[in-house]
């Protein structure tokens, strides 16, 4: 079911989830969260439909705030619940000229009480998430570092920003990798490693936290070499663990699977696709206290390899 609210209020938007609650229950109560999805000029139905996704494990309400700065001051709305809404609640509000210049105002009066609050810009996010007027009411703020080009560039503010609290959706695609070296290093022969390379698109910002996030796990040097080839623009391609019995590579083929060299055994083809965006926001919703791993990795991991080893024959980021 969908409910348009043409200029509106916040109050009215209440009253009207209250009443849909209460005519057919529609709207069911238990939800463990309020996540807030920012948006500007238009609201992604891509970020919708992940929060939908996930609501089925996490159900919560989800307020999604739209500005239109240019436009004359109104607030538009609409409810989305039922079929159209996945097991959660939906709210988009439209705050066009001057109804949006405070947003905190405007979804304050819609929170579930009592309930975690977690922030998502699923396109460009605030200079400091922490400081946003959104991310101040906020446990867990959500950014994604793939909407830019320049991931260096992104991930040093993200340095440079950081409050326990903040994560980044390029380093949750980072889950499966992690997994597959860790259980690779758990394994006879038992010896150190003495250096990394990782190699990806030269715009993957989850191609540089996975090297930061080495280098500080295995306290060894990391070479972080941007892909050249065409044919290869997006995400990672390998990494490569040396050790005294030889090279461990873990090489992505295509974009489902890859190929796992050992020495001494015989090669393994592996399923590792790219995660979707809704398996990426259910893993982030599954914890609301801060991911200590990766404010470590954003700070201490980013600033070691920024010192460390970078592969100079490789273009640098764009």
């Amino acid at each position: 079911m969908i409910i348009d609210l043409n200029e509106t209020t916040v109050s009215r938007v209440a009253r009207e989830l209250v009443s849909v609650r209460e005519e057919g229950g529609a709207v069911a109560l238990g939800r463990v969260l309020t996540l807030i999805i920012k948006s500007e000029n238009r609201p992604s139905e891509q970020a919708i439909d992940a929060a939908n996704a996930a609501s089925r494990e996490h159900p919560m309400r989800v307020i999604v705030l739209v500005t239109h700065p240019e436009d004359a001051p109104r607030l538009d709305a609409q409810i989305r619940v039922g079929g159209d809404a996945g097991a959660s609640e939906v709210i988009i509000l439209r705050a066009h000229g001057a109804a949006g210049s405070n947003p905190e105002s405007l979804v304050t009066g819609l929170l579930l009480p009592d309930a975690p609050v977690v922030v998502w810009w699923p396109e460009e996010p605030p200079g400091a998430p922490a400081l946003d007027p959104l991310g101040r009411i906020a446990q867990r703020r959500i950014t994604d570092s793939s909407t830019t080009v320049e991931a260096a560039d992104r991930l040093q503010r993200l340095d440079e920003t950081y409050r326990p609290g903040d994560t980044d959706l390029a380093w949750t695609r980072l889950t499966r990798w992690r997994e597959q070296l860790a259980a690779v290093l758990d394994q006879p022969p038992y010896e150190p490693i003495t250096s990394v390379e990782v190699c990806g698109a030269s715009s993957s910002p989850s191609t540089a936290l996975l090297a930061a996030w080495l280098g500080m796990t295995l306290d060894v040097g990391v070479t972080w070499r941007y892909e050249r080839s065409s044919d290869w623009d997006h995400g990672i391609r390998s990494v490569r663990l040396t050790r005294e019995s030889g090279d461990i590579l873990l090489e992505r083929r295509t974009s489902t699977h890859a190929v796992l060299t050992q020495p001494g055994q015989p090669d393994h083809d592996l399923l590792l696709p790219r995660r979707s965006l809704r398996e990426c926001l259910a893993e982030e919703l599954r914890r609301l206290d801060p991911d200590v791993l990766y404010g470590r990795v954003i700070t201490d991991g980013w600033n070691a390899l920024m010192r460390g080893d970078r592969d100079e024959s490789a273009e640098e980021p764009r």
